[in-house]
């Protein structure tokens, strides 16, 4: 019986290594390529200006005592928005843009209409996690920003 595996040399374990370690790399690029690509960008200019306006922005959300809710079907987008006694309020502006969490290329800003007690668009939302951004100005101006996430489908 004659053993006619050729044996491991120096050169093919560097090759093997070099194989290894060059597949590993290509995946990284690749995964580096795709997470810059779908990144959406800067939430702000200035994130120092911004914390500053946080707080009496937020104080002044407060004091209006409004609650606010953002629910979806694969069909229509839903916004009620409630006065401390739980009456609907009817905002001087307001506006929904809803996307996916992880990128912006499916975001839509929807056109919302006052119907059956809440705001509400039609809407063509694919199965899966979304992230609604809610603004309004109250009459008195004070403007109200908040994010709501939801699900369409069984998220699956």
């Amino acid at each position: 019986m004659t053993d006619t595996a050729k044996p491991l040399t120096g050169r093919k374990v560097l090759l093997i290594t070099l194989a290894a370690f060059g597949t590993i790399l290509a995946a990284n690029i690749a995964l580096m390529v795709s997470a810059i690509g779908t990144f959406p960008g800067l939430e702000v200019k200035n994130s120092y200006v911004a914390s500053q306006r946080f707080n009496s922005e937020r104080a002044a959300q407060r004091k209006l005592g409004w609650t606010t809710a953002v629910t979806g079907t694969a069909s229509e987008v839903i916004v009620t928005l409630r006065d401390k006694a739980g009456k609907p309020v009817f905002p001087a502006k307001i506006s929904l843009r809803v996307g996916r969490l992880t990128h912006n290329r499916d975001d839509q800003v929807f056109d919302l209409t006052y119907s059956g007690g809440a705001f509400r668009a039609p809407a063509m939302l694919a199965p899966g996690a979304w992230e609604a951004r809610l603004s309004a100005t109250a009459a008195d101006g004070t403007k109200i920003h908040q994010r709501f996430k939801f699900l369409i489908g069984d998220g699956s």
